[in-house]
């Protein structure tokens, strides 16, 4: 691991960038008109200090185009090698285009825009990435990505 730094406040440095895009979405309460490929694309910009800023453009459970813009945080808690971590994140953020008779099935949604925090746990292997997040109680999905 690097040398420790200070978390606050996070430095406006860029140690690395994560672009990501889902794989698998399974719905917990599967229903006919739900979508299970969000054909989601992610970037993230990282700091020494684990904080990240990103964005993901995707399809929501309603085949509607959507956006997340968020802001959150990564915590390693387990490092079996030199180049395996395995990891939580949390993100908070907006999310927009629930809309229609769809609006009221995220929480707190105005105009089509909603605040958002999503849950994960990660592993990093080298470059490589997947991590599995939790959308509320309506799902989950996979995504794997690269670091660069």
């Amino acid at each position: 691991m690097s040398e420790q730094q200070p978390n606050w406040p996070p430095q406006r440095e860029v140690s690395h960038v994560l672009l990501q895009t889902s794989l698998y979405t399974r719905h917990f309460n599967p229903q006919p008109d739900h979508n299970n490929h969000q054909e989601l694309i992610s970037l993230e910009l990282h700091n020494p200090q684990r904080w990240l800023v990103g964005g993901a453009r995707f399809l929501n459970s309603f085949d509607q185009e959507a956006i997340y813009l968020y802001a959150g945080r990564e915590f390693p808690f387990w490092e079996p090698s030199d180049n395996v971590t395995v990891r939580a994140k949390l993100t908070a953020g907006i999310l927009h285009g629930y809309r229609g008779e769809y609006q009221d099935n995220i929480p707190f949604n105005r105009y089509g825009t909603a605040p958002a925090a999503l849950p994960s746990l990660g592993v990093q292997w080298g470059r490589f990435e997947a991590d599995l997040i939790v959308f509320g109680t309506a799902g989950a999905m996979i995504l794997g990505g690269i670091r660069f």
